[in-house]
């Protein structure tokens, strides 16, 4: 008789759903990256503003290449804009840009959370990378201890996402915040934002959900084990 593993179904689902989030995204930035904002500001000339207005004078902005390669570093202390949004004059331009200043934002004010993620990125860093190795290791020679270590290193990477997802959250509602205080957006306007950031952060909640379900099933495969 075929027996159905539920965990391993909501893991396939999960695994589903982070798909369809990056299909989304990349849909929902191509659509809003056709219809251009009322200021007329590239994704550069928003950050900028949004960075000097902030106090962030000395924080630089650099093109970078690829779609959707976006992100603020906290080591350089720069923010880098791939070239669509760099140069653009798009709704999805100045809404990706403006997030990616409110990591910048986070970073000056010492958000909590970011500080947490920060503090958490050099452990994460190692463990992602051997957490793998353990739990083959463990499942292959049937190791229980093996997969009890693997388990504990893989839990700091999902506690990584889980952390990241306020972070996320937090510089999107920024960036919202002054895009339409400062006139970068028109209210009108303020709906194609919410649906280009709204869309990047399902891609955060899809991953830290489907790295859950693993990080669950993972803890009842070792429980079953030790009984």
């Amino acid at each position: 008789m075929f027996y159905f593993d539920p965990m391993l179904i909501l893991i396939i689902i999960a695994f589903i759903l982070t798909l369809v989030a990056q299909f989304r995204v990349k849909g929902t930035f191509n659509k809003w990256a056709q219809v251009e904002n009322s200021s007329g500001m590239t994704g550069y000339d928003a950050a900028r503003h949004m960075l000097d207005s902030n106090g962030l004078h000395d924080v630089p902005i650099e093109p970078v290449r690829g779609a959707l390669t976006d992100h603020y570093d906290p080591i350089q202390r720069v923010v880098r804009l791939s070239e669509p949004v760099y140069y653009e004059r798009s709704i999805a331009a100045v809404s990706v840009a403006c997030h990616e200043v409110g990591h910048a934002i986070q970073h000056k004010v010492k958000y909590p959370m970011l500080v947490a993620r920060h503090k958490m990125f050099p452990v994460v860093n190692f463990a992602s990378g051997i957490a793998p190795f353990l739990l083959l290791a463990g499942f292959f020679f049937q190791a229980v201890n093996l997969i009890g270590l693997g388990i504990i290193f893989f839990s700091a990477a999902v506690a990584f996402q889980l952390v990241t997802l306020p972070v996320e959250y937090n510089a999107s509602n920024r960036a919202r915040d002054i895009m339409v205080s400062e006139g970068y957006i028109s209210n009108e306007e303020e709906r194609g934002v919410s649906k280009v950031l709204n869309a990047a952060a399902l891609t955060y909640v899809a991953a830290a959900l489907l790295s859950l379900l693993e990080l669950i099933r993972y803890i009842l495969i070792f429980v079953n084990n030790r009984e």
